[in-house]
């Protein structure tokens, strides 16, 4: 079994590529790239084709996440069935989603911090217009909800054995 999962942001070059990023850090880590697919994408198409926010960029590389080669582009209708969850980093972006989602498609819709141990933070806050602890703190809650998505996960994939 192959698990599908795509992080949603609102461009696709802070929030979501972060994620995206940190989490496929921690599947390799793991040795479970063979049954997770990652991807990343934005609500709006302002950036499609750019690289991730250089600020972003930088901060991620400090903690050893690479995102540098990743390219932002648009949620498409069919990633509603090429996905099995689909996580935005907001209410916003869940509520765009949950708009775009019909009936038929099967892709589960949460918010990416429902994985994240502390439920005070529900919305990764968006640090395009911060400065650099902006970023840090994107950083600090993706890296600790990706650790609880990736036990999440887990469980799917043994549960499908």
């Amino acid at each position: 079994m192959v698990y599908r999962i795509l992080f949603v942001c609102t461009g696709n070059i802070c929030r979501s590529p972060t994620a995206e990023g940190a989490f496929r850090r921690d599947v390799l880590a793991a040795g479970l790239q063979q049954h997770i697919q990652i991807d990343s994408a934005g609500t709006h198409g302002y950036h499609i084709g750019d690289a991730p926010d250089a600020r972003s960029i930088a901060a991620a590389a400090q903690r050893n996440i690479d995102i540098g080669g990743l390219k932002a582009r648009r949620v498409s209708e069919a990633d509603f069935d090429a996905f099995d969850m689909i996580l935005a980093m907001d209410h916003g972006h869940l509520n765009h989603l949950r708009a775009m989602r019909r009936e038929a498609h099967k892709a589960e819709l949460r918010l990416f911090l429902d994985y994240h141990a502390d439920a005070r933070h529900r919305d990764v806050p968006d640090p395009y217009y911060g400065e650099s602890r902006d970023f840090e703190l994107v950083l600090d809650l993706v890296e600790t909800a990706s650790q609880g998505l990736l036990k999440a996960i887990r469980v799917k994939l043994s549960q499908s054995a």
